[in-house]
């Protein structure tokens, strides 16, 4: 696979560096979508972790990383699906898309850690 494209470690480099900043970015919104009291306040986290879940599975899968892909898609359709549901107007994050976004931390946790 390294000779058909040479550039992919520098790729994959990169986004592993670019991962550690999403990953702190993704749990800023967490913590402060969790902890706002005001609707726009709470989908605005939301939303802007929902980005930055998308740009990793828009990538991961490509490198090498499929399952921390998927992962990403999922938590960023979960929040999709709140902010269009009725319950986005009601001035509280649900638990269970924290609970989604923590499980995909600690994926990108196990990867950061992992020797390449």
């Amino acid at each position: 696979m390294k000779d058909i494209l040479p550039g992919l470690d520098r790729v994959r480099d990169r986004f592993l560096t670019m991962l550690e900043d999403r990953k702190t970015n993704i749990a800023s919104h967490a913590i402060a979508a969790w902890e706002a009291d005001c609707v726009e306040d709470i989908c605005a986290h939301l939303a802007a972790a929902q980005s930055i879940l998308h740009q990793i599975a828009g990538s991961a899968g490509s490198l090498g990383f499929a399952a921390l892909g998927d992962s990403a898609r999922h938590c960023e359709n979960e929040i999709i699906s709140h902010l269009q549901s009725e319950c986005a107007a009601l001035p509280e994050c649900p638990e269970q898309l924290i609970l989604n976004m923590d499980m995909f931390l600690s994926s990108c946790n196990d990867i950061l850690r992992t020797p390449a």
